[in-house]
């Protein structure tokens, strides 16, 4: 029953980054109403292509180790993409970053989604027990 919960909460965190990150390829500018900053030029090309694949490689993953028994490893990719973006806010931060309640936010984002997929590939990965006999 924990293993299907774990599924079904994997897959639903999958979901919500895919349309993030589809929404990004779409409308790039989406990103500066969401994240809370402003780009101009042909760096939109680049938030479109770097920022989108963040999302979207780590929601493929995602779901493909919520889906795929034998793939549940794929859940240690989206939990090492966020856990690096978590420890890029935190040297930022140490390092007098300016931060305001979006940052703080992203940063509970991030923590909670590298506890989700750790545990989840954590739990996922165990063996299952095996039956009881019921003769023995």
């Amino acid at each position: 029953m924990v293993n299907w919960v774990l599924r079904g909460a994997v897959l639903l965190w999958a979901v919500f980054f895919f349309m993030i990150g589809a929404r990004g390829v779409i409308d790039p500018a989406s990103y500066s109403e969401t994240f809370g900053f402003t780009i101009s030029g042909v760096a939109i090309n680049t938030l479109r292509a770097d920022l989108s694949s963040f999302f979207l490689v780590s929601a493929g993953s995602a779901a493909l180790g919520a889906l795929m028994p034998g793939w549940v490893r794929a859940l240690l990719v989206p939990a090492a993409l966020y856990g690096t973006a978590l420890t890029g806010r935190l040297i930022g931060v140490a390092l007098g970053d300016p931060t305001n309640f979006g940052i703080v936010q992203g940063m509970i984002i991030e923590a909670l989604s590298v506890l989700l997929m750790v545990g989840s590939w954590w739990v996922l990965s165990r063996p299952a027990p095996a039956p009881a006999d019921p003769l023995g």
